[in-house]
């Protein structure tokens, strides 16, 4: 067998979905707003088919596109990550993991503060990660006690300055909170660690020391699945992170788009039989939470110059998906994630025009698609859309 490879662009949404306003997102499109106020053009990523999805300004429909198109809905409660990200391994959420609109309750501080041997917490409310540090950097540098804070989604973030707390003191206070905080009732999607370094004024995160620890997925997904039929999984980018670290052969975690897409080339030359899962962090994380249309249009554009290596290194029986985990509308009011559909591109390059795969009723139809490649007979949601 050859190799079934999905790579994520973490926020790029497509527009709203039907339930778009029980989360406060109606007229969110991150895509076609992006290319609405910066008119990028992205010409390798026109051929593969993006254009057809959605009407982009600067990005137009192709007769004969590359990839076959569509779009998927979530049908699992919430719109962070985790969520997103499970569902497309096979996993819904009835229920969506508990989210703090006004900060956690005090029981939640007080464990956390007992467990890890801190007097006190800063902050407790919703924040921009920049300017929670801007706002309560100096105030942390002074007294000592972390940054908790929490967003829209279901997580809850610790933030020191490598000066007060060390790297690895902060990982292992989040790795306390995980799992011995954060369970029962408040088993949030994410525990966070978000260092920072620099004296005042001039405080930045360290991206890539950041360190996520998630719930724990159910154990029946399409990895554990491939496992058990001899398939290889790899995880590029913080994909093993979302997973709790369960269910992958390797992994390669990355501090940026570029080095998530310089480890996934490398990976294309020396994998077979193998299921590989990327995330691709700056989208979303870069761009869409700081409401900069401009830096996520670069972003695209970085990814559209790699989408021709990307393709040449496929072989004739290899399958790859583009698709995305939720929206992050860098042009609405909000600096949270969206409930938004999410783009689906597909190449087999034995295929050389793509088809309209229409609107998928799950993101589960990438499990579904991967175990029918690998021809691994499972009871999990969602519709294979695989030609062979």
């Amino acid at each position: 067998m050859g190799n079934f490879y999905v790579i994520v662009l973490d926020g790029v949404g497509c527009g709203a979905q039907e339930d778009a306003d029980e989360y406060g997102d109606v007229g969110s499109n991150t895509l076609g707003h992006v290319s609405a106020t910066t008119k990028v053009e992205l010409p390798n990523l026109q051929k593969v088919g993006l254009g057809n999805i959605i009407p982009l300004d600067s990005v137009a429909p192709v007769i004969d596109p590359i990839a076959s198109y569509g779009k998927m809905r979530e049908v699992s409660a919430g719109k962070d990550s985790t969520t997103g990200h499970w569902e497309i391994a096979g996993i819904h959420l009835e229920e969506a993991f508990p989210t703090y609109p006004k900060g956690f309750p005090q029981e939640v501080i007080d464990a956390f503060c007992k467990k890890v041997g801190v007097e006190g917490v800063l902050t407790n409310l919703p924040y921009s990660g920049t300017e929670v540090i801007a706002e309560y950097g100096d105030e942390h540098l002074k007294t000592g006690k972390p940054i908790v804070y929490t967003s829209a989604d279901s997580v809850f973030q610790v933030a020191t300055n490598d000066s007060v707390t060390s790297v690895e003191q902060l990982h292992e206070w989040c790795r306390i909170a995980r799992e011995e905080v954060l369970i029962g009732e408040h088993n949030v999607g994410r525990v966070i660690a978000r260092p920072f370094t620099g004296e005042s004024g001039a405080f930045e995160r360290i991206s890539d020391k950041r360190q996520d620890f998630s719930a724990i997925p159910p154990e029946k997904n399409v990895m554990a699945l491939l496992e058990k039929n001899g398939v290889k999984r790899y995880s590029v980018g913080k994909i093993i992170d979302l997973f709790a670290g369960i269910g992958f052969t390797q992994y390669r975690k990355t501090k940026s788009n570029a080095e998530g897409i310089s480890q996934f080339l490398s990976m294309m030359h020396g994998v077979e039989n193998s299921f590989v899962f990327v995330n691709l962090i700056d989208f979303d994380q870069l761009y869409g939470h700081r409401n900069d249309p401009k830096g996520f249009a670069g972003s695209l554009k970085e990814f559209d110059k790699a989408v021709p290596a990307i393709l040449n290194n496929l072989r004739d029986d290899d399958v790859l998906i583009l698709t995305a985990d939720h929206g992050n509308d860098p042009v609405s009011d909000s600096t949270d994630h969206a409930r938004e559909f999410v783009p689906l591109l597909m190449v087999q390059p034995n295929k050389k025009v793509g088809e309209n795969l229409g609107i998928r009723s799950t993101f589960s139809d990438i499990a579904a698609t991967a175990l029918d490649y690998f021809n691994v007979d499972a009871d999990l949601p969602g519709t294979s859309f695989l030609r062979r």
